[in-house]
């Protein structure tokens, strides 16, 4: 909920979440390709909840720039953006497989 009220980010993501997953059913050949759909989606949620609650941390503990926290607040940014090239690569990987089935 705090993700939600609080993070934009996490709405974008929760939104395209939400036009992602009935198209998962739609486009998934198989039990295991569906999985990996919405698992990857489910990914993309929790990186985003991860990081928005190391940002909370670091912002909290300090206002001022410091080194740590900045590398902090980038590793937390890099698995998302990690989550987003997964889902991108699974997706691309179902979509492929619904345009050219074997």
């Amino acid at each position: 909920k705090a993700a939600i009220i609080h993070e934009a980010a996490f709405r974008q993501e929760l939104l395209l979440c939400a036009i992602l997953l009935p198209i998962s059913f739609i486009i998934s050949s198989s039990l295991s390709i569906l999985t990996s759909l919405i698992c990857s989606l489910l990914l993309l949620l929790f990186a985003e909840i991860i990081n928005s609650a190391l940002e909370a941390l670091a912002d909290q503990i300090s206002t001022e720039h410091h080194e740590l926290l900045g590398r902090a607040k980038d590793l937390g940014s890099a698995a998302v953006f990690l989550a987003i090239v997964i889902m991108i690569l699974v997706w691309g990987n179902a979509l492929y497989l619904y345009c050219y089935p074997t």
